[in-house]
């Protein structure tokens, strides 16, 4: 046997994706490139670890196997990392983090000082919608997860960062009735946020809809005069100033919840989780007033 660290990342981050394709974009690598080293990897064992069914690639149940394994190296390599580190006397380890996405527009603030001071720490930070957040930390898979709404029926801890807060949202300072309501997919907190707001304010079979995927599509359809939508007022800052978009006056907004930090009640944190939550305490304050002076004034 003589393949490498590198060959068994690349295979991992192929089964991860389930597509060279996308393995390639990630790992910052030519489909050609990726396509060799796995090839190099398959020479290593008379039984395939993937195959192709159509065009869709398979990891075969040895293939499986082989990346269970594989997963184990590569965090024994970490290990070695994180502990040459540690005898430096540098903070190492891990951090993951799973974000609902407007999190995306909160969550870098309160890292990049941390970072910057631990310089021997790797994060993994995840951005996705409200349900595959609460399903991360459900299964244990995240350190701490990034949320506007607490998960019901999961004992919990919870650092509170800053108030989400949501406004109607059109390309114009006037509302055009005939126009529809955009929303965002089901599992995110800003869909059901605003599914309760119109429920409460005008009863359901209120509205014609449409549907879309993330805050970034629904931001341009609004641009683009498509319709009309409740959004979190933190990732749209620039759209107002430029006047491209325009806060809606309507009876009961804006929505007011938090976004906070949470972790499984009774989790033994990791020194570098545990470092990470004592920074966001003692720094706190100072990462809004120098980031989010706008934010809290508005």
């Amino acid at each position: 046997m003589n393949y490498t660290i590198h060959q068994l990342q690349i295979f991992l981050k192929v089964i991860q994706t389930k597509s060279i394709t996308k393995a390639s974009e990630e790992l910052f690598m030519t489909q050609p490139a990726v396509s060799i080293q796995l090839k190099n990897l398959q020479d290593q064992f008379k039984i395939p670890l993937t195959e192709v069914i159509g065009r869709q690639l398979y990891i075969t149940d040895f293939g499986k196997e082989i990346a269970i394994i594989a997963e184990r190296v590569i965090q024994e390599l970490d290990n070695i990392n994180y502990k040459t580190q540690a005898y430096q006397g540098i903070l190492t380890g891990k951090l993951t983090i799973s974000s609902a996405s407007t999190g995306k527009y909160v969550i870098p603030y309160f890292l990049s000082g941390f970072l910057e001071k631990n310089t021997g720490i790797d994060l993994v930070l995840d951005v996705t919608n409200k349900s595959r957040v609460v399903e991360s930390l459900k299964q244990n898979e995240t350190d701490f997860a990034l949320v506007s709404v607490v998960p019901e029926k999961l004992g919990i801890e919870e650092e509170l960062l800053i108030d989400n807060k949501l406004y109607l949202v059109g390309n114009q300072a006037i509302r055009d009735e005939k126009k529809p309501l955009i929303y965002r997919e089901e599992g995110s907190a800003t869909r059901l946020a605003m599914e309760n707001y119109f429920e409460r304010h005008q009863g359901k079979g209120y509205r014609k809809r449409m549907e879309l995927t993330s805050n970034e599509a629904v931001k341009q359809a609004i641009i683009a005069g498509l319709g009309y939508s409740v959004m979190p007022l933190i990732g749209i800052r620039n759209e107002l100033i430029n006047k491209e978009l325009h806060i809606l006056k309507a009876k009961g907004l804006p929505i007011k919840t938090q976004w906070r930090l949470i972790w499984l009640k009774g989790k033994k944190l990791s020194p570098t989780s545990q470092a990470y939550l004592d920074f966001i305490r003692s720094e706190k304050q100072n990462i809004l007033n120098d980031n989010f002076d706008w934010y809290l004034k508005y």
